[in-house]
C-alpha cells in the first residue's frame, strides 16, 4: 500500500471571494476524486475568505472549512531541495574540508542542538584561513579543543584529556637546541617536537600545556611520568614535523572561520520566483533553507531550480484568469469544472475541462457522482444541495434549468433537508451585515472580467428584506471608488438583489460606467437609479449585457 506522505497531491478550489457554490463544489469534488483516485491526495482548498452563507452551510453539515491558500506558484517545499545535515561548530577546518569532498558541495550549514541555524562556512573561506599569514597564537584564540588536534593530525593521545581546549600559549616548533628553546617557550605553549628526549624533557620544563611528538617517536616512561606530573598533553603522530606544522591550523574549530551574520536564507514556504529575484542578485552558490519555526531544513542552489515540481490544481465553478488564485500561471492546471462562460485562462497542456450551461457547478458535480457510481454522503449531498440553492436563488434565477432543480430534491432526499426551510435559514445567514465592514460586504461576492481592454468588477449581495437592501446600498455608495482605485479597474458595479421581489439594483463607479448602464438597461435608468426587475442572475442577466454594452461602445 501506498503512504500517503508518497502520493501526489493535487488543490481542488474555487475561485477568489468564494461564494457558497465555489467552496462546497471544491470539497465535493475533492471527495469524488479521492473516491476513485486513490493513489492521489485530493484537497480542498479556498481562494479567499468564507462569507456568512457558506460559514452557516459548512457548520450545518458539520464539515471543516477548506484551507486558507492565497498562492499557487510552486514554493521551495516544492523542490527537491538538498537535504544536507548541518555540522557542529566546534569540528575542525580539516573535517569540514573532507565532508565538503564527500559529499561533493561546496558549503556546510553549521547548526546548533536545536537544529536552528548558527552559521555557514564556504570553501573559499576555508581557502582563506589556509592561505592567510597567521600568527602562532591563533588555535588559542580559536578555543581548538584538542581532539580535533588529534584528529588533524591522525594522532594518538597518550597522556591527558582530549576533550580539553588549547586557549592559552602559542604554536612553537621546538627544532633548536634545549638551550635555545628555553628562550622562546612559554608557559602553556603547543610544542611540536621530534624523538630527541633532551626536547621532550626541556619542553615539559618550561611548562608547556602540549606536545606533539612527530614522526611516530618512541616516548619514554619518564616523559609519560613527567606529563602527568606537569598535566600536559602528549600527542603522537605519524607526520614528520613538516607536515604537522602545515596542518595544526586545520585543527581549529570552524566556528571561527564560519559566517554567521547577514545570512541569505529562505523558507520552506517561500515561492520560487521571490527565491530567484534575490538569487540573482548575489553571487552565492547554496543557500540555507529554514522551517516556519526557524529550524535548518536544507540548502538550495539555482541548480535545485531546475527540478521544479509545480502545484497541480483542479478548479472548479471559475475559468477566468482574474478569478483565479495568485500565481496560477505557475501552476499545473489539471481540470476544470464550470458552469460559467469561457474565460481567459490558458494551460501548457490539455486538461479535462468540464463546462455544462446549469445554474450551479455542484450541479455538474453531483452528476459526475452519479456517472462515476460514487457514494454520497449525506454531508456532501447537503453540501451540494446548499449550492444549487445559492446560485439558483431556490430556482428563481433563469440560470436554473430542470437538471438543477430534479438535483437538489434528490440531494435533499440524501441529506435529510427539507428545500424550503433550509433555504430561508441560508438566506437569512447570508444576509446578515450589521457586523461586517463595508470591505467585508463589497467583497464578499465580488468578480473580475476584462473586455479587450477594459477591465470591471461586479459584486453581488442578496436580501430577502427591501430595507437590508437600502441600507446596504447607502454604506456601499460611497466606497466604491475605493474598491475602484484597490483594484485598478475601469469601473466596478453592484448588483443589490432582493430574493423575494426576484429584483435587483444597481449602483456603480468609474468614468463610463454610467454610460454603458445607459446603452445596457435603457429604460431602467430613472435619476441616476437602475432598478433591474427580474434581473436576479450575475451570470446570466447582467454579465453578458454589460459585456455586449462595452463591446458597443469600443466599437463606436
Amino acid at each position: 500500500m501506498v503512504e500517503e506522505q508518497e502520493l501526489k497531491k493535487v488543490w481542488v478550489l474555487g475561485h477568489k471571494n468564494p461564494d457558497t457554490d465555489s467552496i462546497c463544489a471544491a470539497v465535493a469534488y475533492a471527495d469524488l476524486k479521492g473516491q476513485t483516485e486513490p493513489d492521489t491526495v485530493f484537497e480542498a482548498k479556498r481562494a479567499g475568505h468564507i462569507n456568512e452563507e457558506t460559514s452557516f452551510v459548512l457548520e450545518h453539515f458539520q464539515v471543516e472549512a477548506p484551507e486558507l491558500v492565497t498562492d499557487a506558484g510552486a514554493q521551495i517545499k516544492d523542490i527537491a531541495y538538498r537535504k544536507t545535515e548541518g555540522v557542529s561548530s566546534h569540528i575542525s577546518i580539516k573535517r569540514a574540508w573532507e565532508m565538503m569532498k564527500s559529499l561533493d558541495v561546496v558549503s556546510l550549514p553549521i547548526t546548533r542542538e536545536d537544529h536552528t541555524l548558527e552559521g555557514l562556512i564556504v570553501t573559499g573561506d576555508i581557502a582563506k584561513s589556509y592561505m592567510d599569514v597567521l600568527d602562532n597564537h591563533i588555535l588559542a584564540t580559536a578555543r581548538t579543543q584538542f581532539k580535533n588536534i588529534i584528529e588533524t593530525l591522525n594522532g594518538r593521545l597518550v597522556t591527558g584529556n582530549e576533550h580539553g581546549y588549547f586557549v592559552r600559549g602559542k604554536v612553537v616548533v621546538a627544532a633548536a637546541s634545549p638551550d635555545a628553546m628555553e628562550e622562546y617557550i612559554e608557559d602553556n605553549d603547543l610544542v611540536i617536537l621530534g624523538d630527541r628526549y633532551e626536547s621532550q624533557f626541556c619542553a615539559l620544563e618550561m611548562n608547556a600545556s602540549c606536545i606533539i611528538v612527530c614522526s611516530g617517536a618512541k616516548i619514554t616512561k619518564t616523559i609519560i611520568r613527567l606529563a602527568k606530573e606537569k598535566d600536559c598533553m602528549i600527542i603522537s603522530t605519524p607526520y614528520d614535523t613538516f607536515t604537522v606544522a602545515r596542518l595544526i591550523n586545520q585543527s581549529m574549530p570552524i566556528k571561527y572561520i564560519m559566517k554567521k551574520e547577514h545570512l541569505i536564507t529562505f523558507q520552506l514556504d517561500d515561492y520560487v520566483d521571490d527565491v530567484k529575484e534575490v538569487m540573482s542578485k548575489v553571487r552565492h552558490r547554496d543557500f540555507p533553507v529554514l522551517t516556519e519555526d526557524g529550524h535548518y531544513a536544507g540548502m538550495i542552489s539555482r541548480r535545485n531550480l531546475l527540478s521544479m515540481q509545480k502545484k497541480q490544481v483542479i478548479l472548479v465553478d471559475h475559468n477566468e484568469k482574474s478569478q483565479a488564485i495568485n500565481g496560477i500561471d505557475g501552476a499545473e492546471i489539471l481540470e476544470i469544472i464550470d458552469h460559467h462562460r469561457l474565460g481567459s485562462l490558458e494551460t501548457m497542456s490539455p486538461v479535462f475541462f468540464r463546462n455544462q450551461p446549469l445554474g450551479c457547478t455542484s450541479t455538474i458535480i453531483y452528476q459526475m457522482y452519479q456517472e462515476k457510481g460514487a457514494k454520497i454522503t449525506p454531508k456532501i449531498a447537503g453540501l451540494l444541495l446548499a449550492a444549487i440553492i445559492s446560485d439558483t436563488l431556490m430556482f428563481r434565477s433563469p440560470t436554473c434549468t430542470k437538471v438543477d432543480v430534479q438535483a437538489a430534491n434528490e440531494l435533499a432526499e440524501i441529506a435529510g433537508e427539507e428545500i424550503e426551510v433550509f433555504a430561508k435559514a441560508m438566506f437569512e445567514a447570508g444576509s446578515d451585515f450589521k457586523n461586517k465592514t463595508v470591505q467585508e460586504i463589497f467583497y464578499q461576492d465580488f468578480k473580475i472580467f476584462h473586455v479587450d481592454k477594459t477591465s470591471f468588477g461586479v459584486a453581488q449581495l442578496s436580501s430577502m428584506s427591501q430595507p437590508e437592501l437600502k441600507q446596504i446600498k447607502e454604506k456601499l455608495s460611497g466606497y466604491l471608488d475605493t474598491a475602484l482605485n484597490e483594484q485598478k479597474l475601469d469601473m466596478v458595479f453592484v448588483l443589490l438583489t432582493d430574493i423575494l421581489e426576484e429584483a435587483s439594483e444597481i449602483i456603480f463607479a468609474g468614468g463610463e460606467a454610467e454610460e454603458i448602464l445607459r446603452v445596457c438597461f435603457e429604460d431602467a435608468g430613472a435619476c441616476g437609479r437602475y432598478y433591474l426587475p427580474g434581473v436576479v442572475s450575475r451570470k446570466k442577466q447582467l454579465i453578458p449585457t454589460l459585456i455586449a454594452g462595452i463591446q458597443q461602445r469600443n466599437n463606436e
